[in-house]
């Protein structure tokens, strides 16, 4: 135990010497929590305490320099292969020090306050992120192309993203907009109310979330107010359970007074595409538009076959 506490204060002072080097040549930035960060000039080692953020990192063509990523950051393929520090909840300090980052990016959703105050206490820069909405994802975007040289690069990706917005806006604008149930948990069945991304999800899709009125974020429903509600279609998020979707599919097919279900419109979405605030969640919306407005044709640049009924 003795030997195992040497080697870890070996390894943070090496760390601290390496940031303290790196720090010579560095701008001070606010991040998204308010919090003043010295952050060298262009980051050349830099460790992701987030899967969004591992994702906006490679759409700015950073993946080199990614030495360090979460669980379950697995997208793009190559940044399942990078060194993991943890989950984005339990973050080992001693691996993240190990790999003498030079600028750490952490979430407000997710990482623990203390987890970034001890990065901080040891002399690493943390940079904190806090998108909410789809606004905020673009513009959480151009500040980490700002705080990583990446400018050019992310005001591309910004644009390229709000383009394919603007596109789905302009195809659905005009067209009914029917009721939509959105369904992330089985026992209990539980959907998402107002301000989620996936309310406003539904709504540029050209939908209407049948529980958009509701202020809590993720409402627990019961099923004679669902069928009241009489949702046109009924939306399932894989959350890895897509095995257990035709499961899931007959247990709504009992209510036929359900229009979703008398005109077999229940469809499953890959979690991931909806999920995360990340520039796939551009991917997501026009798989939304997909299974809402089928009559939409080439609703994206590129089609992303994710949603099933089976």
């Amino acid at each position: 135990m003795k030997n195992h506490t040497i080697k870890a204060l070996v390894v943070l002072s090496f760390a601290i010497l390496f940031v303290s080097l790196s720090t010579a040549y560095a701008d001070v930035y606010i991040d998204e929590m308010g919090r003043r960060v010295t952050i060298p000039s262009r980051p050349e080692r830099i460790v992701s305490l987030a899967p969004n953020i591992t994702e906006i990192l490679f759409a700015l063509g950073l993946g080199e320099e990614i030495v360090g990523v979460t669980m379950f950051s697995d997208y793009p393929e190559a940044a399942g292969s990078k060194p993991k520090v943890g989950s984005f909840v339990n973050v080992s300090l001693e691996k993240v020090a190990s790999l003498n980052p030079d600028l750490i990016i952490g979430t407000a959703d997710g990482n623990r306050k203390e987890t970034v105050e001890q990065l901080e206490q040891i002399g690493f820069p943390v940079y904190v992120i806090n998108p909410g909405s789809f606004e905020e994802i673009l513009e959480t975007t151009l500040n980490i192309g700002a705080i990583t040289g990446r400018e050019k690069q992310a005001k591309k990706v910004v644009r390229d993203l709000q383009e394919r917005i603007n596109r789905v806006v302009s195809l659905t604008k005009n067209l009914k907009r029917p009721g939509v149930f959105f369904q992330v948990g089985i026992n209990p069945v539980v959907t998402v109310g107002r301000n989620t991304l996936q309310d406003k999800l539904i709504e540029l899709a050209g939908g209407v979330n049948i529980y958009g009125d509701v202020m809590t974020r993720y409402p627990r429903c019961g099923m004679e107010e669902v069928v009241a509600r009489k949702p046109d279609i009924i939306i399932v998020s894989s959350m890895k359970r897509g095995g257990n979707f035709p499961r899931i599919r007959n247990k709504w097919m009992k209510w036929k007074n359900i229009p979703a279900v008398k005109n077999d419109r229940i469809y499953i979405i890959e979690s991931n595409l909806i999920d995360h605030s990340s520039p796939r969640i551009v991917d997501g919306l026009e798989e939304f538009v997909k299974i809402i407005h089928p009559e939409v044709k080439n609703p994206g640049l590129q089609p992303h076959p994710i949603s099933r009924k089976d």
